[in-house]
C-alpha cells in the first residue's frame, strides 16, 4: 500500500545542511498496524511527514496505492491527503470555537461534502470513539482524552486508508494512553485500516504488529513485533 524508494530530506544547504533521512526504503502493507521507533532527531516524524506528503523530499519516490506522490503539485496532495489519509498528533489541532461536532467534520465540508452529510457523519465518528452525546461540547469543556478521541472522530470520519499518528498519547496519562491505542487496535482491526504510529513509548509499540526502528536517519530494524 505505502512504499519509499531510497527516501532522503535535507534541510538547509552548504556547511549548515541536516541531512535527516538518508536512503530509507520501506513498504507497509494494507491493514497494518506498524509503530517507527528511535531516539529524538532519529528522523522518525521527517519519515512520516514525507510518506503522507506534508513534506518534500530531497531525493527518492513514495506511493501510496499506486499513486507516486513525488510526482504530485501541492494541489492534488492535499486532495489526496483528503480523501485517502487521517491525521493524528500530539496537539490536537482542535479549533477552540468549534463544538467536537463541528472540529469532526471540517475535512468532510473541505472535500466537499454537504454540511448536513458532514455533521451525520461527524456524529457516527464520535460515537464510535465513546463520544456519543458530546458532540455540542468544546474543546475546552473536555479532558485531554476527550480531545484525543475528538481528533481521531475526525481523522477517520472520512473513512482514510491510512491513520498517520505522531506520539498520539504523549500529552496524555498512561490509563488514558492505554485507552487510545486500544481505541487505534481496535479501527485497524474492524475496519481493516492500516495505522503507523511515530512513538517513543515501548508501551505503545508492543501492541502494533511491527516495529520499525530508526537511528541516525535510516532505519535499524524492521521486523513483526512478537511479543
Amino acid at each position: 500500500m505505502i512504499v519509499a524508494r531510497d527516501l532522503s530530506k535535507t534541510y538547509g544547504k552548504g556547511d549548515a545542511a541536516t541531512r535527516a533521512l538518508r536512503e530509507v526504503n520501506l513498504e507497509i502493507e494494507q491493514g497494518e498496524m506498524a509503530a517507527i521507533m528511535g531516539p529524538s532527531g532519529c528522523g522518525k516524524t521527517t519519515l512520516l511527514q514525507l510518506l503522507a506528503g506534508i513534506e518534500r523530499m530531497s531525493e527518492g519516490e513514495v506511493w501510496l496505492d499506486r499513486i507516486p506522490l513525488h510526482t504530485l503539485d501541492d494541489r492534488s496532495l492535499s486532495s489526496l491527503r483528503l480523501q485517502k489519509m487521517g491525521f493524528i498528533f500530539q496537539s490536537y489541532h482542535l479549533i477552540p470555537v468549534l463544538t467536537a461536532a463541528e472540529n469532526t467534520a471540517i475535512p468532510l465540508i473541505a472535500g466537499g461534502m454537504p454540511a448536513k452529510d458532514a455533521r451525520r457523519r461527524a456524529l457516527a465518528a464520535l460515537k464510535e470513539v465513546g463520544l456519543g452525546g458530546m458532540e455540542d461540547r468544546y474543546p475546552g469543556e473536555m479532558s485531554g482524552g476527550q480531545n484525543q478521541r475528538v481528533a481521531i472522530a475526525r481523522a477517520i470520519a472520512a473513512e482514510p486508508a491510512v491513520l498517520w499518528a505522531d506520539e498520539p498519547t504523549g500529552a496524555l496519562d498512561t490509563d488514558t494512553s492505554g485507552q487510545i491505542i486500544g481505541l487505534l487496535e481496535m479501527l485497524n482491526r474492524h475496519r481493516g485500516t492500516t495505522v503507523v504510529i511515530v512513538t517513543h513509548d515501548p508501551k505503545i509499540a508492543e501492541r502494533c504488529s511491527r516495529i520499525i526502528r530508526m537511528q541516525n536517519g535510516r532505519i535499524l530494524h524492521d521486523g513483526r513485533n512478537v511479543s
